[in-house]
């Protein structure tokens, strides 16, 4: 009977239970797309993360939710480099590691960076933010319960890609940020099958606690879970957003996710170039492990 490695981490939080939790399969090389994703289906967390071997990379992995493969993921790169640390796949022998990982499209960038006494931080380097489509207010407030008046004045509805496509909806305060939702999941659907991105983040300026800039919710669709409670792929959409628009005064920030589901998470975000031609963007954070197992199938 075949036997895989599994650790399930938590990401972007130096608490058990916190932040947001990934699973990792290790040594998946021969697991077909099929088994995958039905294991990701049987995790049921937001993303399940799958290990292999690579020709271009120290490191090959494959996201899966429980609906879908996508190209790239923030919180599950997190969880897997935190996973390859603690099953000593990967050694910290300097204060700082550089690695890559191969993902769906090819490789990313990671640096790990190592504290006595503190976990260790991950820095993944997305890749150079696309900005696609612009949508009516009109059309999409309503999809999370909001009108457009709940929009940042003058903000406009964008979908933006780190790797991801991602909507994003700056809105004008908290108060909108906690009331939106997804009143009629069928017609959001049809929206997004019809659009861009493949999931929408809304977010304000002003994190929950002072340490943070801003605030964020990420929706998602069954058989996904309906929110997610930090999402590191579009924390770098959002930063890339934010920076090209002029909503940000310094390059780097704490974005803040979470909070309001009993998961608070931290992000880190450095975004490199001018406002106008975007480099990069990179996110941050830790991750506890806190199951490890085998996998029998």
């Amino acid at each position: 009977m075949p036997s895989y490695p599994f650790l399930l981490v938590d990401a972007f939080t130096t608490s058990a239970l916190g932040g947001n939790p990934c699973a990792v399969v290790l040594d998946a090389d021969d697991l077909s797309a099929e088994t995958m994703q039905r294991l990701a289906r049987e995790f049921n967390q937001s993303e399940t993360a799958f290990v292999r071997r690579s020709a271009v990379a120290e490191f090959g992995v494959r996201y899966f939710t429980p609906a879908e493969e996508i190209p790239l993921a923030g919180h599950p790169t997190i969880a897997t480099v935190t996973a390859l640390v603690h099953a000593g796949r990967l050694p910290l022998t300097q204060p700082r590691t550089e690695l890559q990982l191969e993902l769906l499209d090819g490789p990313i960038n990671i640096a790990v960076e190592a504290t006595p006494g503190s976990p260790a931080q991950v820095l993944m380097t997305q890749r150079k933010p696309i900005f696609g489509q612009v949508h009516d207010p009109a059309v999409v407030l309503p999809l999370f319960g909001l009108t457009p008046d709940d929009l940042y004045p003058g903000s406009v509805v964008q979908t933006v890609s780190t790797g991801t496509p991602q909507l994003m909806l700056l809105l004008r305060d908290h108060d909108a940020l906690r009331r939106s939702h997804i009143p009629d999941a069928a017609a959001f659907a049809r929206y997004r099958f019809s659009s861009d991105f493949f999931s929408p983040h809304l977010f304000c300026l002003g994190g929950v606690t002072t340490t943070g800039n801003t605030f964020a919710r990420h929706f998602g669709t069954p058989p996904d879970i309906a929110e997610d409670p930090v999402t590191g792929s579009a924390t770098g959409g959002m930063a890339a957003f934010l920076w090209h628009y002029g909503y940000l005064k310094n390059a780097e920030f704490v974005a803040e996710q979470g909070h309001w589901m009993g998961r608070p998470g931290t992000v880190l975000v450095t975004v490199a170039g001018p406002r106008e031609d975007i480099a990069s963007v990179t996110i941050g954070g830790p991750g506890v492990v806190v199951v490890a197992g085998q996998l029998e199938l």
